[in-house]
Parts: C-alpha cells; sequence; structure tokens
C-alpha cells in the first residue's frame, strides 16, 4: 500500500490538535514524556499477537491517548512499536512519522519495529537513517516462538551493531529469566545505546527468590553504560485490575531506579497494554506517589529530563 493511502484514513487527518491539558488544580504535577506509548489502527495494520475478540481487538488511536492522559501533564511522547506483521513495518513507521509531524498529538519521536536479524534490515534502516523522528528500533524478544538466545545470533548481533554506526538506539522487551541475554548482547555492542523495557519485566507473581534473583540479573545489565531502563510495563505483569495498589508496585520501582540511578531512568506508560490492570491515570499516579519521597530533581529526570536528553526531544 502506498504510503499516501495508508496515511489518509489515519489520526494524521484530524483536523484539531489532540494535546492534553495539564490539570489546573494540582500545580505540582511534574510534567512527564512517556517514553513507550502504543498506537494502533486496525483497519490499516494487522498484529501478529493480537488474539480475535480480546480487550485489545479494537483501534486505539491519538484520540482516545489523549483522553487517557488529559489533565495528568503528560507534554511529550514516543512511540513504541506495537509488532506488527513484517511486512507492514514501514507502514507502520511511515504512519507514525506522519503523526510526528503533524504537530498535532504529543508524539515527537518514534522507536519502530525491526528484525536486526532480517537480510532487508540494512535497506529498511537506510530509509530512516536521517530521521529526524525515527529514534530506534524494537523487536520483541519474550514471544513464545522467539526462543532464548535468539538476539546472540551473528545476524542479529551485526543488526543492532548497524543500530549504533547510524546513532539509532535498540529497545529490549525480555523474559526476566533472559536477562543474562542482554548483558552478552550489550558486549558485543557497546556503541549501540540501548534499553531495557518495563523494568525487565518482573512479574506479579514472583516468590522471594524469583524476585532475589531478577534484581541481581538487574544489577548485571545495569553494569554496562551503553543501556538505559523504562520504568514501565510492570503493573501489566500479573496485577489485576481494583487488586493492587502503588505500595505492591514499590518494591520493583525502587529497586530499579536504586540498581540503575536516576539519570539512566525514563519513564513510560504502556498505553493501552497497562489497561489490563488499570487506567493511564492509575499507573502513572501510582508511580508518582513511589517517587514522591526522592528529590524534586531526581522526579523531574525519571519523569521527563531523561528522556528529552536521551531522545533529544
Amino acid at each position: 500500500m502506498h504510503r499516501r493511502h495508508f496515511l489518509s484514513a489515519t489520526a494524521v487527518a484530524v483536523a484539531a490538535p489532540l494535546l492534553p491539558a495539564a490539570d489546573p488544580k494540582d500545580a505540582k504535577m511534574l510534567p512527564a514524556i512517556d517514553t513507550h506509548q502504543h498506537l494502533w489502527d486496525l483497519t490499516r495494520l494487522k498484529l501478529s499477537w493480537l488474539k480475535k475478540g480480546s480487550e485489545f481487538d479494537q483501534s486505539f488511536t491519538p484520540k482516545e491517548y489523549a483522553a487517557a492522559i488529559d489533565g495528568l501533564n503528560v507534554v511529550k511522547s514516543v512511540y513504541m512499536e506495537v509488532d506488527v506483521v513484517e511486512e507492514q513495518q514501514q507502514q507502520e513507521a511511515d504512519y507514525v512519522v506522519e503523526l510526528c509531524e503533524s504537530k498535532k498529538t504529543t508524539m515527537v519521536a518514534a522507536v519502530v519495529g525491526g528484525r536486526p536479524g532480517g537480510a532487508n534490515f540494512p535497506a529498511y534502516l537506510g530509509k530512516y537513517k536521517d530521521s529526524k523522528y525515527v529514534k530506534g528500533v524494537r523487536q520483541v524478544l519474550h514471544a513464545d516462538t522467539t526462543p532464548s538466545g535468539y538476539c546472540l545470533k551473528d545476524e542479529f548481533v551485526k543488526g543492532v551493531q548497524l543500530l549504533g554506526d547510524l546513532g539509532m538506539t535498540f529497545d529490549f522487551c525480555m523474559r526476566p529469566t533472559d536477562l543474562g541475554d542482554v548483558c552478552k548482547l550489550l558486549d558485543k555492542c557497546p556503541d549501540t545505546r540501548c534499553i531495557l523495557d518495563h523494568c525487565g519485566n518482573p512479574q506479579a507473581g514472583f516468590t522471594a527468590k524469583q524476585f532475589d534473583q531478577w534484581k541481581a540479573d538487574l544489577a548485571e545489565v545495569a553494569k554496562r553504560k551503553n543501556i538505559m531502563v523504562k520504568v514501565s510495563g510492570i503493573v501489566a505483569n500479573g496485577w489485576e485490575k481494583g487488586k493492587w495498589k502503588a505500595d505492591d508496585l514499590a518494591p520493583a520501582v525502587n529497586a530499579t531506579i536504586d540498581t540503575f540511578g536516576v539519570n539512566r531512568c525514563l519513564y513510560g506508560g504502556d498505553w493501552p497494554v497497562c489497561t489490563k490492570a488499570g487506567t493511564y491515570k492509575e499507573w502513572i499516579s501510582a508511580l508518582r506517589q513511589i517517587i514522591a519521597g526522592r528529590p524534586e530533581a531526581d522526579q523531574k529526570r525519571i519523569l521527563h529530563d531523561n528522556a528529552a536528553k536521551f531522545y533529544g526531544i
């Protein structure tokens, strides 16, 4: 499908801006940059993981996102790829670039889908290497069809190295038991800036032993200086709607921040996936509550400043 035709029916065509308004009643609400914003239009894209009839079997557009963040002082957002079928990755990328160019939403940058181990990866990257908006690539690595060690194959490593050569980033979305693979790939790609999504995916049902192992593995990842971490996504890792509170998430959030340090943590909303367990507001409010005891400058770094610096936005 031609890019122009693909975009014609998307949210780019919305006449009015979809920018959120901060709640004037909460003057102390610090601004946030959401580094993990999903969107999908099922009239145009096919998602490889989506189950027919599931809660996510519907379109999630800038209009719905704007409603979700209204009043929460989310001032900018970075799109995160949604694991479309491989043949539609360029359509997805073109879609989000056009959204960024429109200036009608919070979206100012994007991490697009890609297959670093694929033969066409260099040519695909070449289309966006000079883009103001495409900052990096992600391939989800925790799918049931993706075995442990997949990201350590020679061609995959070369693809991630190429990202570094082009000044682009790579996002890790991993099973918590595969954090050792993150360390090995980082060692092979020291010139590529990377991000670990969702705190390395600690789970709600972790035993004390599993939690301690996750913390130890996270610490090994943090020893590599070419990686940041997103404080994102954990609310969707097994927590049930109405059955969790900020204190339940605090151990994983605080362990992540303390392990990486406040200068290497980014905030991510993970909308609409976060709605498996609660609203966008419930997640960001819980995070703000968890970090409220830290110095305000550190809160600003986590919620906003680190993202602005890392992505150049």
